[in-house]
């Protein structure tokens, strides 16, 4: 299996080199946005991008990723909200299975269902478990997943079902607040998982500013996603993936 992407990942996670995530959503972009966010994204010197969203009801997910990678070289990773929402264009896909919650369908039930599909993609497949985490405000993920957020203040709830998830074979942890997010994810909740697991920790939601995203990387997060923000305000880019960079390599 193909894992040469994870692979940059991990290798940048034991260096200590922190690393920053636009998340877009083909729902709220055209071609003339996302020129500007790519044009922007290369100027910053961004990691990654994130595709996808939780619901994705435009029928251009392919067309988007496309453009994003006739302009530029920037790995496109896909974020999906359902089995529908892969594209053969993109260059890895995190395939979630949500570990904070309850739900059978979403830790093992739409799995089952896209599996055939997603093996023909061709893509780089990267097991994650995901998990929701309280942000304050009803979001949309967590109305789709019918499932409870953990709580914010649990960081021992947090902690065990982060190290579960990588014992069951889960080879990243994706911590969530989810979109539109009061409330970003605490450090101590970061740190607390960060210093439980050995895969790569992405973190995201709520994340509104500079100051934020480097704490957030200090207290452990390995890969930030920003996508809310973002869309309010695209100059942001610059600063965030400054703040994100700025965290020293080990030696």
């Amino acid at each position: 299996m193909n894992q040469a992407l994870y692979n940059k990942i991990n290798d940048r996670k034991q260096r200590g080199q922190k690393s920053f995530a636009v998340l877009i959503d083909p729902d709220k972009v055209n071609a003339s946005s996302i020129e500007q966010l790519v044009s922007l994204a290369i100027e910053a010197r961004v990691d990654y991008f994130f595709v996808g969203g939780s619901l994705v009801i435009s029928s251009h997910l392919d067309e988007c990723i496309q453009q994003i990678k006739a302009l530029c070289d920037i790995p496109v990773i896909l974020f999906p909200g359902s089995p529908s929402q892969v594209s053969r264009y993109a260059d890895a896909l995190l395939y979630l299975s949500l570990i904070s919650g309850r739900n059978p369908e979403l830790l093992i039930g739409q799995h089952v269902i896209s599996a055939p599909f997603v093996k023909k993609s061709g893509l780089e497949i990267m097991p994650t478990g995901y998990m929701v985490i309280d942000g304050g405000a009803p979001t949309t993920v967590s109305y789709i997943s019918n499932a409870t957020p953990i709580p914010a203040d649990k960081n021992e709830i947090a902690m065990c079902t982060a190290m579960a998830g990588e014992m069951l074979g889960m080879k990243l942890i994706y911590m969530d607040a989810g979109s539109g997010a009061k409330r970003a994810i605490t450090e101590s909740m970061i740190e607390k998982v960060a210093s439980s697991i050995d895969v790569p920790l992405i973190v995201g939601g709520g994340i509104t500013d500079p100051e934020k995203a480097y704490r957030n990387c200090k207290a452990g997060a390995d890969i930030i996603v920003v996508g809310n923000a973002i869309e309010k305000d695209a100059g942001l880019i610059k600063e965030m993936a400054a703040a994100i960079h700025s965290i020293p390599v080990n030696a």
